[in-house]
């Protein structure tokens, strides 16, 4: 659980009807972020400012949402409340609460019936606790997909994951993923755990986009995105986070194939609590391998929402 690091609270906002959600990650005073944005489509908000060049090092708090760049309206509502609890930068006039967010495009599922906002972006956040958080087809989660190289009729449902570790030194290095990719999630063997699924089995993507073009419908172009927090309560400066981010890519790269498409806007964040001493290079390879856990975590957790089966209901159904 991305709770197991101590101080952070994790929130959802789930409309499983409609297709949509989104998930609100509240942050103790003094986090220090970082951010990595890869992929060509990416939807964000705040993710300059978390940039190492830029001045302000702290972050209040993260939003994951759907509806694509229409639900960034719910980092707002995520602010409003950050600011009511006086999270945030003091500027000496008012408290300004730092709070980055990134949404995945999840229309393809919901047909565009209901997209986040400040409203929800709110019930997110004051939902938001340090006990065990909720995963699969839930929050940001709720319309996410993958394996799309074959169009929707071939998907599997995606959704929300999370691993942990505890580290000699003690520090804690955790995950969530939102997990919307344009292609496959593969298994701890590298074989397909969840993908395009034509004919009773996995299409498997890396080997089809060798072969052909993509057999889907203009829209699913634009349908891809893994978002990507890591936290840890080591102690970490703005630098030391951006580079654990990078780092997470190259764990969800070991679970997605193919990924960092032109069709994906794939982001990872990392946040550090600071309460904890540790080599910041074993805190990147913990969470690249934490990434990685928390991608097949997703798939395995996932509940079937508008007729998307689950990689579990496609096999089942074949055998």
């Amino acid at each position: 659980m991305l709770t197991d690091v101590p101080g952070i609270r994790v929130g959802h906002w789930t409309d499983a009807d409609a297709g949509t959600g989104c998930t609100a990650i509240i942050l103790p005073q003094g986090t220090v972020g970082g951010v990595d944005v890869r992929g060509g489509g990416p939807a964000s908000r705040e993710t300059d400012l978390l940039q190492p060049v830029a001045t302000v090092p702290l972050v209040s708090a993260i939003l994951l949402t759907g509806g694509s760049a229409f639900g960034l309206d719910a980092a707002s509502g995520v602010m409003h409340w950050c600011e009511e609890q006086g999270l945030g930068v003091d500027t000496g006039i008012a408290t300004v609460p730092i709070v980055s967010a990134a949404a995945l495009f999840d229309l393809g599922i919901t047909g565009n019936a209901r997209r986040p906002g400040a409203a929800e972006g709110r019930l997110a956040a004051e939902a938001a606790s340090d006990g065990p958080h909720a995963v699969g087809s839930v929050g940001a989660g709720t319309g996410a997909t993958v394996g799309k190289c074959h169009g929707r009729d071939h998907w599997c449902k995606g959704g929300i994951g999370t691993a942990s570790v505890r580290l000699r030194s003690g520090a804690t290095v955790s995950a969530l993923v939102v997990v919307n990719a344009f292609g496959d999630v593969l298994d701890e063997n590298g074989q397909v755990l969840a993908g395009a699924w034509e004919n009773g089995r996995f299409v498997d993507a890396r080997r089809a986009l060798m072969e052909d073009e993509p057999r889907h419908h203009r829209l699913a172009e634009m349908s891809n995105t893994t978002l990507a927090v890591i936290a840890t309560d080591a102690r970490l400066d703005k630098a030391q986070c951006t580079q654990v981010a990078r780092q997470a890519h190259a764990g969800l790269a070991r679970a997605i194939a193919p990924y960092g498409t032109a069709l994906d806007g794939d982001i990872a964040f990392a946040v550090a609590t600071g309460a904890t001493e540790a080599n910041p290079i074993i805190v990147g390879n913990a969470a690249a391998e934490m990434a990685s856990a928390a991608v097949r975590d997703a798939v395995r957790q996932a509940t079937s929402v508008r007729g998307v089966p689950t990689a579990a209901d496609r096999r089942a159904a074949s055998a």
